[in-house]
């Protein structure tokens, strides 16, 4: 039986079609699903129940999650509707899981349009908590090492250079205007000192050579 299973879901899986009914279960697939409803077309109560005995079997190797059996039964209760009539392990009564789905919550797109996207969004949440400090002399140094990476950023993205006013110019409107560095204040890192820095690679293991006897 789980052979013949098995058989049926190799053919069923050539015929994946998006366009088709909405599954419960997405993480176990189409084919779990055209698998049950097989099962259910099987007159035989002890034919359905080994063909469900093989479903189980089956999804154990599509979601080696460690769940549990009972929680298996649930499943495939739930994936036929509640409508698995069969003998099921040790008089195990399935549980009814009404509105259960292993489907995520949309990630909402961001709304937000930012316009200094070389700069990156991890730039941007920096600023928000220079903006959110109090303490002077704190704010100021966070605020150079924020200008300091704004022109990495800027040099490796665009592959240029760029004048420290400009990257003083940006942070003041991504501030709007709460982080002002007059020009001169402070002298930002080279251009050509980020240009010419490594590419970090991670490391290699070395190869023992093997000593000869």
């Amino acid at each position: 039986m789980e052979q013949e299973i098995q058989e049926t879901y190799s053919d069923f899986h050539t015929d994946y079609n998006t366009s088709k009914e909405p599954i419960e279960l997405r993480g176990y697939g189409r084919n779990i699903q055209k698998m049950v409803d097989h099962c259910l077309s099987i007159e035989d109560r002890a034919e359905r129940t080994r063909c469900a005995y093989s479903i189980i079997k089956t999804m154990e190797r599509i979601r080696p999650m460690g769940y549990s059996q009972n929680t298996l039964w649930d499943h495939i209760y739930f994936i036929s509707g509640y409508r698995l009539d069969i003998d099921y392990p040790n008089g195990y009564v399935p549980q009814k899981l009404g509105g259960l789905t292993d489907a995520t919550d949309t990630i909402p797109y961001p709304k937000s349009r930012f316009r200094f996207r070389h700069y990156g969004n991890n730039i941007q949440l920096a600023i928000q908590k220079a903006m959110e400090t109090e303490e002077e002399e704190s704010r100021k140094k966070l605020t150079l090492m924020i200008a300091n990476q704004m022109k990495r950023c800027y040099i490796l993205y665009n592959k240029d250079t760029v004048t420290d006013n400009k990257i003083f110019d940006d942070l003041r409107e991504m501030s709007q205007g709460k982080l002002d560095i007059k020009n001169g204040e402070f002298k930002l890192v080279d251009a050509q000192t980020v240009l010419a820095a490594p590419v970090a690679t991670p490391p290699t293991k070395s190869k023992k050579k093997k000593k000869k006897k």
